[in-house]
């Protein structure tokens, strides 16, 4: 027989599981968002150090554009196909060995 004393305990214990279980829920969605923000932002990291690493490349050969005149005499005629007045450039097209 259930008295109003018993009844409340019962519903007292079913709201307290449901909270655990619900508290339970969401604690598990919540660490898996954690993981996933914890992945990306290792990827994060490795793309910044990427790029870091560029930037500094790119810093260095800048400096050496604005101090060194044979880095840059060097540059333009390998990237241009400069040549002095008295200098003749020949371009040789490599063979296609895909072709037999």
């Amino acid at each position: 027989m259930f008295t109003v004393r018993r009844l409340l305990i019962v519903l007292y214990l079913a709201l307290f599981a449901g909270l655990g279980v619900g508290g339970g829920l969401l604690f598990y969605d919540a660490r898996g968002e954690y993981l996933r923000l914890v992945r990306e932002e290792a990827v994060n990291r490795r793309h910044l150090a990427e790029a870091e690493a560029r930037l500094h490349e790119q810093e260095t050969i800048l400096q050496r554009l604005r101090n060194d005149p044979a880095y840059v005499e060097r540059v333009i005629r390998s990237k241009l196909g400069y040549a002095q007045p008295d200098e003749f450039i020949f371009r040789f097209e490599s063979p296609d060995l895909n072709h037999e």
